[in-house]
């Protein structure tokens, strides 16, 4: 046992401090456990069985599922028509953002739907005039509580399923226990989101902060005014006959050329085979010390009474070509540097700054290893600007052209949900085999090519689950579940049950904050269930409560992927998540507590 709870505790510091990813903890944690057998417990056997459980199978399978219907584009054609009518009314804004996320993630994973209507809601604020940071954690929070409509909302619910399926089996007396059914708990799930719902536009409305300015000109937005400068090449600079990749190659100053003017036309990303001439005009992004020394040695006048803002920039090459790119949870860019990466010549394009929460960075940026949810102020082509659009290392916070939509198959990727929803809500299938039967029709009917089903699975969660569900058995094993059950119920001699039910729903709370949602559930049911039955109370309600709780992590920007998303695009600062989600996590707490007394009995 103390072993188990020594691999417990160096896991939370691991996951609270991310030194390396979760999931790669996450399965350092099932190798410690196979390591350390003859006192886990953990057989080869049940250290991977993570990787065969039906929770793990049916997250990857909605992973499909859900980027079939993120292909056809239907979501992104109800945003369009939704900002027509919102206008420029922060209400109307704040209700439409709330109002199609919250249904969204109850039928597809809830990072994906943040993911596809972040650039939406970015949109919608700046031509309504809106602070987009007034917009952006409200979509966050309501994509969690929206999660909580259906068991398929979140992978979290489909892994709670299971694991009190797996404890009713193994529990005596756990009569109630079972897995949850499709719409188990949707009346609880309304309740909540009604509730935060009416927070978010009221109380919630008024503590998130405008953190950011509507947006005028990202090139202000980002405070580039210092650092963006052009300059025309003199005659007798040394740089003339030699290329620009030549050039930057080999300076040592922080300077990135971002558009080449050369006899009126304008040249943009690649730029490193192009020659420097006599009067080629150069935007360059610099700080005014080390322009100070370009112009002395390498031969540069400064082009006079030149602003170089959003609207120069994109007159010159006559499109619009300065974006916000948000860096994506499972990109290939985590941890990298843009140097390391090669950014410029992978994608052909120009980072001119970096956000990360409410800093700034403009300068030495190609040292500065990124993070989920870095926003990076990005200047390219259109045609570059589409590619990044569809790549999944990235999200472009404004709308851009997807031409790849497969709108025709719209009709077929909803009939295809549907269908799953309705064959495992009626109990004709369990839902990982009418998930599994949904992503091969996804397949088969052309919503989703063959070679895109590895793309839409999120190894990192996939491997997240597989390597802390073997933690949870070998919590129960060997007696650490009943161990912390029994601190627990020892309160019971002084509290009610409803008291203790609520107990467990802020514990739950607080470690979902700063460790994964799924390791909470995985590290708390078992410890619920045994509470529970100690103490004579329903354990299939305390089940919920841990379930409910653990997909409400508002008070940290880590404590849940879409936090992360919004963390950059809203400028936000590490506490406008705790002075917001922080009453919210308060009002959930009571509100769920009550819900799950109400609705189903705490006694046997």
């Amino acid at each position: 046992m103390l072993i188990v709870f020594g691999i417990i505790v160096a896991a939370l510091v691991l996951f609270a401090t991310e030194p390396v990813p979760i999931d790669v903890t996450a399965i350092g944690v099932m190798v410690a456990l196979m390591v350390l057998e003859p006192w886990t417990g953990i057989t080869p056997e049940l250290g991977i069985s993570g990787f065969a459980s039906t929770a793990t199978i049916t997250v990857l399978a909605m992973f499909i599922l859900s980027h079939g219907v993120q292909r056809t584009g239907v979501v992104q054609i109800l945003g369009r028509k939704i900002s027509q009518v919102t206008g420029d009314s922060e209400t109307k804004q704040l209700g439409a953002t709330i109002g199609v996320v919250g249904p969204i993630s109850g039928f597809i994973n809830n990072t994906a739907a943040v993911a596809i209507l972040l650039p939406m809601v970015t949109d919608i604020a700046h031509e309504g005039n809106t602070s987009p940071s007034k917009l952006l954690l409200p979509l966050s929070y309501a994509s969690m509580f929206g999660g909580m409509l259906t068991l398929i909302g979140t992978s979290t619910n489909i892994l709670a399923s299971q694991l009190a399926g797996e404890l009713a089996a193994a529990q005596e007396g756990a009569t109630r226990l079972h897995e949850f059914s499709m719409f188990e708990f949707t009346h609880l799930g309304l309740l909540v989101s009604v509730v935060g719902t009416v927070y978010l536009l009221t109380v919630g409305r008024w503590l998130v902060p405008e953190r950011i300015r509507p947006r005028e000109d990202l090139t202000e937005e980002f405070q580039m005014a210092d650092y963006l400068t052009e300059v025309v090449v003199r005659e007798d600079s040394p740089l003339v006959g030699r290329t620009l990749g030549e050039v930057l190659a080999e300076t040592p100053l922080d300077v990135d050329v971002i558009q080449l003017v050369r006899g009126g036309e304008v040249f943009l990303e690649p730029l490193a085979r192009k020659t420097v001439r006599a009067d080629d005009v150069f935007a360059l992004r610099t700080d005014r010390d080390t322009l100070v020394e370009l112009v002395d040695t390498e031969g540069l006048d400064l082009v006079p009474n030149v602003q170089v803002d959003e609207a120069e920039l994109e007159a010159a090459s006559e499109g619009e070509n300065l974006v916000e790119v948000v860096i994506s949870p499972g990109s290939d860019l985590v941890g990298e540097t843009l140097a390391t990466a090669s950014f410029r010549e992978r994608y052909d394009a120009t980072v001119l700054a970096l956000r990360r929460g409410p800093e700034v960075l403009r300068e030495r940026l190609d040292a500065t290893e990124l993070r989920v949810g870095d926003t990076l102020l990005v200047q390219a082509t259109t045609d570059t600007i589409n590619r990044l659009g569809v790549n999944p290392d990235f999200i472009v916070a404004q709308e851009v052209e997807r031409p790849d939509f497969r709108e025709s198959k719209i009709p077929l990727a909803l009939g295809i949900v549907a269908a799953v929803v309705a064959v495992a809500a009626l109990d004709v299938l369990p839902i990982l085999v009418s998930a599994l039967a949904g992503a091969l029709a996804m397949v088969a009917t052309g919503v989703l090519k063959p070679t895109e089903l590895y793309d839409a699975v999120q190894w990192d969660v996939i491997f997240l689950l597989a390597g802390v569900i073997p933690l949870g058995v070998a919590l129960n094993q060997t007696g650490g579940a009943a161990l912390l059950a029994d601190l627990v119920v020892m309160s019971a001699d002084v509290l009610p049950t409803v008291a203790v039910l609520g107990l467990f729903y802020v514990v739950t709370a607080l470690l979902t904050n700063v460790i994964s949602n799924n390791a909470s559930v995985v590290l708390m049911i078992p410890v619920a269930v045994e509470a529970a039955l100690q103490i004579g109370a329903n354990p299939f309600a305390f089940v919920l409560s841990v379930t409910f709780a653990a997909s409400t992590a508002f008070m940290t920007p880590v404590g849940y992927q879409t936090n992360l998303f919004v963390y950059g695009p809203g400028g936000y600062r590490f506490t406008d998540y705790l002075r917001v989600g922080g009453p919210l996590q308060l009002v959930f707490a009571i509100a769920t507590t009550a819900g799950i007394w109400l609705f189903w009995p705490l006694t046997p």
